[in-house]
């Protein structure tokens, strides 16, 4: 009879599944999944996250822009269309003979719409223009920005290099390049800044506030005669020199000029003044010749080479961090940035 009903009894004595079995099963399927599984990089992680950043951009503007009433229907998952379509597709949606009591209004399409790339990027491009999405845009660059600089801090350089404002330093010792750079893109947010080697003519180590102004103009003045560098070009130089500030207490100071021709622009700025020992001075005096053609700009041995051969672990080129804990790098950024932040000042209005 039961055989004839179709139900299957299972015999007595037949032991029931074992649950100790399902879970083994379950367990080495697990492992098995987690040894297959594909690592997670940084850069799959840094780019969900730019997903992310872009996706809520995306539905951000969209609940601005409906908010404004910038377009007259929201639809749903977010997707744009033209009035136009909108009304054909609703016109057809009705049935024969039926009169609508909603009029949609013809209209040309949309400029702020770009219906000829489609996707994420698209919709992006098309409302890019828009100025209130311009500040949602311009938070969302520096969000992905400041990420990716911090993951990699040595990207800065290429991410800030750019636009408009094209700089050349009359060096290419990296301790100026490379503080200047940093403080024209601090200030400008973008900008080009390169270095080209360039002579003083005058002596190695300058002595006076005149001397040091005369060297840092010398290096601009060398590379346009030469032709390195256009007559237009905007220019950058730094010089360092020495002076008696006090009774014979002498300091060591950064001197550091920007010429732009075209703009009629030129300034000076000075880094802090570091103290160098009377002793170091008057070696470097006692080493500089009488006869010396180049005595009425300064010395022939400069204070660094002094204290490199007088003091352990000191370098010629950068012993102001033994003195003062800063570093000549520090001195030339700070020094540079207000150059740069009065050179900004100066520079006509940008017109649109």
């Amino acid at each position: 009879m039961m055989e004839e009903s179709g139900i299957e009894v299972t015999p007595p004595g037949t032991p029931p599944p074992s649950t100790s079995t399902a879970r083994d099963s379950a367990a080495a399927a697990a492992a098995a999944a987690a040894a297959t599984a594909t690592p997670v990089s940084l850069a799959d992680t840094v780019g969900r996250s730019i997903e992310n950043v872009a996706e809520d951009l995306k539905k951000q503007v969209l609940e601005e822009m409906t908010q404004h009433g910038r377009f007259p229907i929201k639809l749903p998952g977010s997707a744009l269309a033209n009035p136009v379509t909108q009304q054909a597709n609703l016109s057809s949606a009705l049935a024969p003979g039926t009169d609508s009591t909603i009029t949609f209004p013809e209209e040309h399409d949309d400029p702020r719409v770009s219906t000829a790339t489609g996707g994420l990027w698209g919709f992006i491009k098309g409302v890019a223009e828009n100025p209130m999405v311009k500040s949602v845009l311009d938070k969302t660059k520096h969000s992905v920005e400041t990420m990716i600089t911090t993951l990699d801090p040595g990207m800065v350089p290429y991410i800030k290099t750019g636009g408009e404002l094209d700089i050349v330093v009359t060096s290419n010792k990296e301790v100026k390049v490379a503080a200047i750079r940093d403080a024209f893109q601090e200030v400008f947010g973008m900008a080009v800044v390169t270095g080209e080697a360039a002579q003083s003519n005058i002596a190695p180590q300058p002595v006076g506030y005149a001397a040091g102004l005369k060297g840092a103009q010398e290096r601009i003045d060398s590379l346009r005669r030469t032709g390195v560098i256009h007559e237009k070009q905007p220019a950058v130089s730094a010089e360092s020199f020495i002076e008696e500030l006090l009774p014979d207490k002498w300091f060591d100071i950064g001197c550091l000029i920007i010429e732009d021709p075209i703009h009629g622009i030129h300034l000076e700025a000075f880094t802090q003044a570091t103290p160098v020992p009377l002793q170091y001075v008057q070696q470097a005096k006692s080493l500089t010749p009488e006869d010396y053609s180049l005595r009425w700009s300064g010395l022939l041995v400069t204070v660094g080479e002094v204290l490199e051969k007088n003091i352990q672990n000191v370098n010629r080129t950068d012993w102001h961090v033994v003195f003062t804990g800063m570093s000549r790098r520090q001195m030339i950024y700070s020094a540079a940035k207000a150059l740069a932040g009065m050179y900004k000042q100066q520079l006509p209005p940008r017109t649109v």
